[in-house]
């Protein structure tokens, strides 16, 4: 397994896969309908123009296993030093690590790009994913409860935030 950037002409239709897996087989993923391949088209360059990075774990095949990332938080500009991350995992593949593997990378991408706030926001009863947070050093930072509609249920979403040294030099505006 390597990690590798990921691109649009490469990766697009495998994170499109391992996406539409969690839209429709799990709480990971608040969507009803998978996505389609235009999607992707926005997804990548959403990404591409503010800088973020999409961290992919690959097999020696070649073959996407997994992806990280992160985004806007929210979109008020004094929010600029805190971003809203995302992994997932090939369902074949998870309970292996690579989960970890790619949060520690795209924590070491948000401490290089001076991020200050990492938040993920949790399906409450993801016990896998919340568990993978707290080792990381996330904490819980709240929960809004019944947020989501989904498969029948209500869904309450966690947030788990991990603060970062960075940025030293930290200015307004």
């Amino acid at each position: 397994m390597r990690l590798v950037p990921c691109t649009e002409e490469a990766h697009a239709d495998a994170i499109l896969a391992i996406l539409n897996e969690a839209i429709v087989n799990s709480t990971a993923l608040y969507d009803y309908k998978p996505r389609t391949p235009e999607s992707m088209v926005a997804w990548f360059a959403t990404k591409r123009a503010n800088g973020y990075p999409v961290i992919g774990a690959q097999d020696d095949s070649g073959q996407l296993l997994g992806f990280a990332s992160f985004g806007a938080f929210r979109g008020f500009p004094a929010y600029k030093y805190t971003v809203e991350h995302s992994v997932y995992v090939e369902a074949g593949h998870r309970g292996a690590g690579l989960g970890r593997t790619l949060m520690e990378a795209v924590i070491a991408e948000a401490v290089a790009r001076e991020v200050h706030v990492m938040v993920g926001a949790i399906d409450a009863a993801n016990a896998g994913s919340i568990a993978l947070h707290e080792r990381l050093g996330f904490a819980h930072a709240g929960t809004v409860r019944q947020a989501g509609f989904k498969f029948g249920r209500w869904l309450d979403v966690a947030f788990y935030q991990r603060i970062l040294s960075t940025p030293l030099h930290p200015v307004d505006g």
